[in-house]
C-alpha cells in the first residue's frame, strides 16, 4: 500500500515483501483432561464388544502408561511382566535421545488388558490387533493411524475437542503430577533426556504467591 500511494519506492517495497516474518517462539503445550475425563474417556467404550475390550485397553495403557502411538502400537504380550512385585512394560522403551525406560503398570490397567487378551485369546505377538465389523479380531497389529482414529472416536462421544493421541501422554504427566508424583519419577515415567521437556508437559510455571518456600520448616515459630 505504501508503494501504491508514493509513500515507499517500488525498489524498497518489494524488498520489504521479501524480508520473511519473524519466527514463532513457544511451544504448543497441546490438551490435557482432569482424572474425571480421562475416566470417562476409557470408560466410553462398549465393554462388552470385542472392539470396546480392545478400545478401553488401549486408551487405558495410553492414559495411565503414558504411551506415544508407536508403543502403544508395538506392545506385546510379552513385554508385561512383573519387576519389584508391580506389573510393567519391560520392553525398554526408547525415549529421546536413545534414553531407555521401563514403564510400570497400574494393576487396573493390567486387568483391562487381560480381559481383552483372553477374548481374543491373544497369547503372544502384538497386544492389539485389528477387530472388524462382525466383531471379530483378525491381523497381526493395528496401526498408529487407528490409534488416532479411537481417541478422537471415544473423545467425540465424551465431547472432547480436538484431542489428540499425544495429549494422553501429557495428561497422565500431569494427573501423575497433581497426585503428588516426584518430578523425577514422571520423568522416567516419560522417558525424557531434560527435566525441561517433563516441565512443558505438566504445564509447570513457578508460583510466587504461597511460595513452595514460604514454609519449610525452618523459619521462625509466631
Amino acid at each position: 500500500m505504501g508503494a501504491d500511494s508514493g509513500l515507499l519506492s517500488a525498489d524498497l517495497a518489494a524488498g520489504i515483501r521479501r524480508v520473511k516474518g519473524l519466527k514463532k517462539l513457544g511451544v504448543r503445550l497441546g490438551n490435557w483432561l482432569t482424572a474425571d475425563q480421562s475416566q470417562r474417556l476409557w470408560q466410553a467404550p462398549d465393554g462388552e464388544r470385542l472392539k470396546g475390550k480392545r478400545d478401553r485397553a488401549l486408551l487405558a495403557v495410553m492414559l495411565a502408561c503414558a504411551l506415544r502411538r508407536h508403543e502403544a502400537v508395538d506392545l506385546e504380550v510379552e513385554h508385561i511382566q512383573q519387576r519389584e512385585e508391580h506389573w510393567a512394560n519391560v520392553d525398554d522403551l526408547k525415549g529421546e535421545g536413545g534414553h531407555m525406560r521401563t514403564i510400570p503398570m497400574p494393576s487396573w490397567v493390567k486387568q483391562i488388558l487381560d480381559d481383552w487378551v483372553v477374548a481374543v485369546n491373544v497369547r503372544s505377538g502384538k497386544l492389539f490387533r485389528r477387530v472388524n465389523r462382525t466383531g471379530k479380531a483378525w491381523g497381526d497389529n493395528i496401526t498408529e493411524k487407528a490409534v488416532w482414529q479411537i481417541v478422537r472416536e471415544y473423545a467425540a462421544k465424551a465431547g472432547f475437542d480436538k484431542l489428540a493421541p499425544h495429549d494422553l501422554r501429557r495428561t497422565c504427566a500431569r494427573l501423575c503430577h497433581a497426585a503428588g508424583g516426584e518430578l523425577e519419577q514422571i520423568q522416567f515415567l516419560l522417558g525424557h533426556v531434560s527435566i525441561q521437556t517433563t516441565e512443558r508437559y505438566l504445564g509447570c510455571k513457578q508460583r510466587i504467591r504461597s511460595a513452595v518456600n514460604d514454609r519449610i520448616g525452618i523459619e521462625p515459630v509466631l
